[in-house]
């Protein structure tokens, strides 16, 4: 049989329903599919925790399962040697005792762990395939350093949210080469943690567009009545977005969500995309598209509660970088949303000016064209509705 390939977990703290606990417990534990519970196919064989929570349970889960857990990011990735020893990286930078900025941003060390990981890479004149959790950095300097970085030493590298993995009611997946016009995303929650998974939404379908992505030239942030006042082609699909999630209250949007937030995009193609946060109003994901003819829309559906299984089909998918050597999909979707995350946040604490976006440009890139790992069911069912 085999040896397993070893992955290595560089964590900032690991507590229930963290993204260490919903990510790096399944390959301790398994995944829990819609087609059953699937063991994975790699071996968890070394952690680094920066942060031990007072709600830990990362040390029992490591000690249950036979994982050591090493006191710095080069000897989780030597496996307490002098070189690489492990076959792939999970960098789980999300959560933990960090401060926010004056811009809002919660400052994860995300940039600082990929350096020392990628300082071991250039140590041992090898890389491994790593996934970065979430957007890359919370600034857009970081971000494209590590992108730079990645490139620089052949670094398979994926990275992102895993909305782009969930159910979908109905299931849509743009053909490659759509003629879209206009491409909204329906979200809720926190202006920066929950809008990069709104931007990741939106962009996983935008850039099936004709053409492929082409950049963003210019980014707004809006809030309260000005996002209602707002004439934006993307703003207008909101209704036909919303109309596809199950959990909606028998009111409008404008008396459910007091103080609504929008992100409003402009594409180097033509392509106007935008996001609409409605706190209050919804608790789940939606998307609507535009071509000259047609919209089409979808709802993006999480699931609410354990085992989180959502997160098994993006595990899923890392998995299969780190078996194969090659990325499911492409990084620079979310060094994109990065960098637009980034720039609506500048220009929200602004006053919610207009940001053109000169460094946003030129990332171009064409979606994945090999099918993913992911639900086509409406909604969980099979394994993924067990509680352990």
């Amino acid at each position: 049989m085999a040896t397993l390939k070893k992955i290595a977990a560089i964590i900032t703290t690991y507590f229930p329903h963290s993204h260490a606990d919903v990510i790096a417990t399944k390959y301790m534990k398994g995944f829990p599919t819609d087609a059953g519970h699937q063991m994975p196919r790699v071996a968890l064989a070394s952690i680094y925790l920066d942060q031990v929570d007072s709600r830990d349970i990362g040390v029992g889960m490591a000690a249950a399962h036979n994982v050591p857990i090493y006191p710095s990011i080069r000897q989780a990735l030597t496996l307490g040697g002098d070189e690489l020893a492990v076959d792939g990286i999970l960098l789980i930078g999300e959560h933990g005792d960090y401060p926010h900025n004056e811009l809002g941003q919660h400052l994860y060390p995300r940039r600082y762990m990929f350096e020392q990981i990628c300082g071991v890479f250039a140590s041992s004149g090898r890389a491994v395939p790593v996934f970065c959790d979430k957007h890359l950095s919370y600034n857009w300097d970081d971000a494209k350093w590590m992108y730079q970085r990645a490139t620089a030493l052949n670094v398979p590298f994926m990275a992102g949210s895993s909305l782009p993995l969930c159910w979908r009611k109905p299931f849509l997946e743009h053909p490659l080469n759509t003629p879209l016009e206009a491409a909204l995303s329906i979200g809720y929650g926190g202006i920066e943690s929950y809008g990069f998974h709104a931007l990741e939404t939106v962009q996983c379908m935008s850039e099936r567009r004709r053409g492929g992505e082409s950049g963003v030239v210019a980014v707004q942030c809006l809030e309260g009545t000005a996002v209602w006042e707002a004439e934006h082609p993307a703003l207008a699909l909101a209704a036909t977005a919303c109309a596809q999630i199950e959990n909606i209250p028998d009111s409008t949007m404008q008396d459910s969500c007091p103080n609504p937030a929008a992100f409003l995009l402009s594409h180097r193609d033509g392509l106007q995309s935008a996001v609409l946060m409605l706190n209050g109003y919804v608790t789940d994901f939606a998307y609507a598209g535009k071509t000259a003819d047609k919209i089409y829309a979808t709802e993006f559906y999480l699931q609410k509660g354990t085992p989180h299984a959502h997160f098994s089909y993006l595990s899923l998918n890392i998995e299969e970088m780190f078996v194969t050597g090659e990325p499911q999909y492409p990084v620079e979707r979310t060094l994109l949303t990065t960098g637009v995350l980034d720039a609506v946040m500048r220009s929200r604490h602004e006053g919610h000016i207009r940001l053109e976006t000169p460094h946003l440009a030129d990332i171009a890139y064409r979606s994945h064209e090999k099918p993913l790992i992911r639900p086509t069911a409406p909604r969980p069912e099979g394994a993924t509705l067990t509680t352990s």
